[in-house]
């Protein structure tokens, strides 16, 4: 736990309770949960934990670059600890994400046609090997 809040505060974020255990759930785990899981996942710990933290948590974290937010077609929002540009893979099929090596992304420019790019999100989709 001391790990998780000396990070927190590195990043400027009051490490309460709920931020740790948010953290914490999230670090444990390589399945890029959605904040419904995150709060399945801990409100059994911190019965008084609301949806609405965890929303506004992953957020802070995200904003901080704590995490990563891969959105989906249909705008919904996973997170990774893994904060570094990476690739995804998404299976059509039964909605797993999975992380690719980052060798797969294509370099680009930083201006395309005079626009600034500022953020990159690179992911395939199509099924999964444990699907087929």
């Amino acid at each position: 736990m001391e790990e998780a809040t000396k990070l927190l505060k590195e990043k400027g974020i009051n490490p309460s309770i709920q931020r740790i255990k948010i953290f914490k759930s999230l670090l444990g785990n390589c399945d890029h949960p959605t904040a419904k899981d995150i709060y399945k996942r801990i409100s059994k710990e911190i019965p008084t934990l609301s949806k609405t933290t965890v929303y506004n948590t992953v957020k802070l974290f995200s904003d901080r670059g704590i995490l990563q937010t891969i959105r989906g077609k249909e705008g919904e929002a996973r997170y990774d600890t893994k904060a570094a540009l990476h690739p995804h893979f998404r299976c059509k099929k039964c909605g797993n994400l999975y992380d690719l090596d980052k060798k797969l992304i294509v370099k680009d420019k930083e201006k395309i046609d005079g626009h600034l790019i500022e953020e990159k999100y690179v992911c395939y989709s199509g099924i999964c090997k444990n699907c087929r």
